[in-house]
Order: C-alpha cells, then structure tokens, then sequence
C-alpha cells in the first residue's frame, strides 16, 4: 500500500470528516516511511514520528509533503498540548514502556484534541512487537480521555491490522486477539 490509504484510517475509518484537520497540528507516532500525512494538506501542521527516521531516509521520505522527526513515543519532542490530533496506528504494541508513551500521547495533546488508536491485542510478544496487552489497554488513556467511538475488530492474519480494520468485521464473542479502534477526547 502506498501512503494514499492512509487518508481512509484518518477519516472514514473514525467518522471524521476531511475539514476536521482544517487548520490542525497532527502527529502521528510511529509512522513509519510511508507518508502517511501527505493527503492532509489542509492541515497547519503534519508530523510523523519514529526512531526508525534515520534510516527511512533510502525509502525518499524527504520528498513526502509531511515532516519527520526521529524519536520513540516514551520521549515526544515536542510542548505540552502542542498537537490537536494524535494518532498511534499499528504502533503502540512496538514501544518500549506502554505506561511512559500513554503519557507522552497524552502529553502532547491539545486541552481539546483527538487521539486515535488502532492496534492489534491479545498477541504473543514478538522481537519488534515486544508489548502484550488486551483491550483493557484502553484504560490506560481514561481518564485524561474519554473514548467517543471504540470498535473490536476481528484480527485477520493474512490482511494484518490495516486490512483487518477494512475488512469491519466484529470480534466474536469474548474472544481475546483481535484489533482495538478507538476516538478519543480531552476529558475538559
């Protein structure tokens, strides 16, 4: 997939409109080479996040109409409340310490702002997915956040987490591994 689809998770996937970035910081933690902030160019600002920056330079990120900035999620170089959207899609299993990047997520987020969450729970720790957690990680964000709109979605294999996301199929029953999508709000 090229970085165009992005535009699909940042909008259609959680309800929002185009003109909700109108004038809006993003950040989007973990973003990898992909630009996936390029399609938001009504935007003040759009700015990716990863400690992999470095070496996405051979995949020609700076052609991308979106800045990056090398940094992991447990130390956001940016102000107090500086982003009014926040987003960590396929990404927050992938850090280090899930209690210090909850709080730089929320950190950096506007009084006002949105975060957005998608990733993958109830998997098995891996060498680049090193955290396990379940849906309960949503409580790691509420409060400072309340969750406006939150899915479980069923984790298909053979389409990872994004394509799971397009695919929209419930997670059945209690069952444990699936996909947690999830709009959140500034509590204020």
């Amino acid at each position: 997939m090229s970085g165009g689809h992005y535009r699909y998770f940042f909008t259609e996937h959680f309800g929002l409109p185009d003109a909700f970035y109108e004038d809006k910081r993003i950040l989007d933690v973990g973003c990898g080479p992909r630009g996936s902030l390029e399609w938001a160019t009504m935007a003040r600002q759009r700015v990716g996040l990863d400690p992999l920056v470095r070496a996405y330079a051979e995949f020609g990120i700076d052609r991308h109409d979106m800045s990056y900035v090398e940094g992991g999620a447990e130390a956001i170089p940016f102000p107090d409340h500086h982003f009014d959207v926040v987003s960590s899609i396929n990404s927050l299993d992938h850090v280090d310490d899930i209690p210090r990047a909850v709080a730089e997520l929320t950190r950096v987020l506007a009084h006002d702002g949105t975060l957005l969450l998608i990733c993958e729970v109830g998997h098995p720790a891996t060498a680049t997915e090193p955290q396990e957690f379940g849906f309960e990680i949503l409580d790691a964000f509420v409060p400072p956040l309340v969750p406006i709109d939150v899915s479980r979605l069923r984790f298909i294999p053979e389409a990872g987490v994004l394509g799971s996301c397009l695919a929209k199929e419930p997670l059945p029953g209690d069952q444990a591994h699936g996909i947690l999508s999830a709009r959140l709000a500034q509590n204020t």
